[in-house]
């Protein structure tokens, strides 16, 4: 009878587990609604500084501007913007970011540069500070908010523009996970600084849904125009000068760059947690099938046992 009583203490375990995971999911569900509430509501102004920066685009060449954030200069150092998570249970997102920036940082290094880290998340300040021999870090940020908001944005982008206009590194690159499908994350590296001209206006911008399919909580990436702000009108008149407008204009698209990069790196995070936690529930339920199915064998194989002790003791 012992064994019958471990079989139904770890049903009991397995289905609190489950109870657990499920209720993880659903949190995360509820948390991906916020970020793509947050990626509508930061679209009109995306919308209206880029329909400003092409219109001033429009009116001169950007390589003739003076402008610290556009001009190029000669890479010794490069700085690497990690983004991870400042939690587990996300499947491989957090472990698949640290590849990808230990991968980019052995090849800058291969390749005669300075690479240095700007990590985003525990997760990415645990694993490097760990190997702080091996990695150079010029900064962390954690507990950002689980949906960014543009203050944390702001906060990551005041450290590395500080640190590219006083030329302590010559570029910024930012490695981050793109939100594909929800099974399907990707991660990538993108230049942040200096900022090319010719990527300002962009011919579509993306955002995240969730939908119910079947009964189930499933994530989707749609597509629409991201310029649906109007044109200028041709004849509008600065009164700045197109340097002063620029200098102005640059910090904010870049902040809005990066904000993006949060974004997108927060739904990946949110749909791997819902994947795996999904994961989770389904396992959970399928072995507490198996170990019901025990111990109603069990449970029948002691019953016969006894009726078989009973049935001998009576022929004696």
């Amino acid at each position: 009878m012992a064994n019958l009583k471990e079989i139904r203490d770890r049903i009991v375990s397995v289905k609190n587990t489950r109870k657990i995971t499920e209720a993880m999911r659903l949190v995360a569900a509820a948390k991906v609604r916020r970020a793509q509430a947050q990626v509508l509501q930061s679209r009109p102004f995306a919308d209206r500084l880029a329909r400003v920066l092409e219109n001033i685009q429009s009116r001169m060449q950007f390589e003739a501007a003076d402008a610290p954030l556009l001009k190029k200069r000669d890479v010794s150092t490069i700085t690497l913007v990690s983004v991870t998570a400042d939690r587990g249970l996300c499947g491989g997102y957090n472990a698949n970011i640290i590849k990808r920036t230990e991968q980019r940082y052995a090849e800058l290094k291969r390749q005669g540069f300075s690479p240095d880290l700007v990590l985003i998340g525990k997760k990415a300040i645990t694993y490097f500070q760990n190997r702080a021999s091996q990695y150079t870090i010029r900064t962390t940020f954690k507990e950002l908010e689980q949906v960014p908001t543009s203050k944390d944005a702001g906060s990551v982008t005041s450290e590395v523009l500080s640190e590219f206009l006083s030329e302590s590194t010559d570029r910024v690159e930012v490695i981050y996970t793109k939100f594909i499908s929800l099974v399907s994350c990707n991660p990538v590296v993108q230049t942040l600084l200096p900022l090319d001209p010719q990527g300002i206006a962009e011919a579509n911008d993306e955002i995240f849904r969730l939908t119910t399919k079947d009964s189930r909580l499933v994530v989707e990436k749609g597509s629409s125009l991201s310029n649906e702000q109007p044109k200028l009108p041709s004849d509008i008149v600065f009164e700045q000068s197109p340097e002063q407008l620029l200098n102005a204009l640059l910090p904010l698209y870049l902040q809005n760059q990066l904000l993006r990069a949060l974004q997108e790196s927060a739904a990946s995070e949110l749909a791997s947690r819902m994947t795996a936690m999904n994961n989770a529930s389904d396992n959970a339920k399928e072995l507490a099938k198996t170990l019901t199915l025990d111990y109603n064998k069990a449970r029948q194989a002691a019953i016969t046992q006894e009726i078989l002790e009973v049935v001998g003791g009576a022929a004696a």
